[in-house]
């Protein structure tokens, strides 16, 4: 299943610190100087001990080198196989896979360059879900020429009272994603509210302080997945989290 991605910041103070960003990561003398601080022998050292931290930070030394590129990912590639999925920002300097697995109900960020991996959550239960109310309404519209239905969902992280309009289908037969429900890329609270929600989300806004956060599915595939897709490979080594 493949997602567009797109942020539309409206609060004028983080655009403006947005735009500082993607200008610096242009500016050849920041290339330079980040060089610079990569080859200082103290960075090589803690690098060393943090292939995660190094691993990111040449990406957005090469990013920087050819031009820059999006601070907020394009899109996003999943995938769902018995109730386990596994995905990956596209057009991110996060260059890493995020598996969730439903029979240890975690989530784990691996790192296949540097063969790492690192649980980012704890097991979720309720005390990891948001707090939402979700309300059904009767506004419909098409995506992927399937019919969907809105849903608007309310909560509160960090005492900001946030809003989520959710289109479901109802029209997909035996795709599951629960998954995505209890996958927790950053450590933040479950979304276990999806599961309230009638149907396959095939596209969401959330209207955040900074602006308005969309995504939608673009295509969805049925086909073979291999179960090593689902599982961490025995010779990689666990790390802290961290990006």
């Amino acid at each position: 299943m493949i997602w567009s991605m797109k942020m539309e910041i409206t609060d004028p103070l983080k655009k403006a610190q947005m735009e500082e960003a993607q200008k610096m990561m242009q500016d050849p003398e920041k290339i330079k100087e980040m060089e610079k601080q990569l080859a200082d022998p103290q960075v090589q050292q803690m690098m060393a001990q943090n292939p995660q931290m190094k691993a990111q930070m040449e990406k957005v030394l090469a990013m920087m080198k050819s031009g820059g590129g999006s601070l907020i990912p394009t899109g996003m590639t999943v995938k769902i196989k018995n109730g386990n999925s596994l995905s990956k920002l596209d057009g991110s300097f996060i260059d890493n896979d995020f598996l969730y697995l439903k029979d240890k109900n975690q989530t784990y960020m691996i790192d296949r360059n540097n063969k790492t991996y690192s649980i980012t959550t704890t097991k979720v239960d309720d005390n990891d879900s948001l707090e939402a109310k979700v309300t059904k309404t009767s506004e419909t519209t098409k995506v992927l020429n399937y019919t969907c239905t809105k849903y608007i969902v309310e909560y509160t992280i960090n005492n900001k009272s946030m809003v989520q309009n959710i289109w479901a289908t109802k029209e997909i037969k035996g795709l599951d994603l629960s998954s995505m429900a209890n996958q927790q890329m950053g450590g933040g609270k479950g979304m276990t509210f999806l599961k309230e929600i009638d149907g396959t989300p095939l596209k969401m806004e959330m209207n955040l302080p900074e602006g308005q956060m969309m995504m939608e599915a673009k295509q969805i595939k049925r086909e073979s997945l291999s179960s090593a897709d689902f599982t961490i490979p025995a010779d990689y080594k666990e790390v802290k989290p961290g990006f």
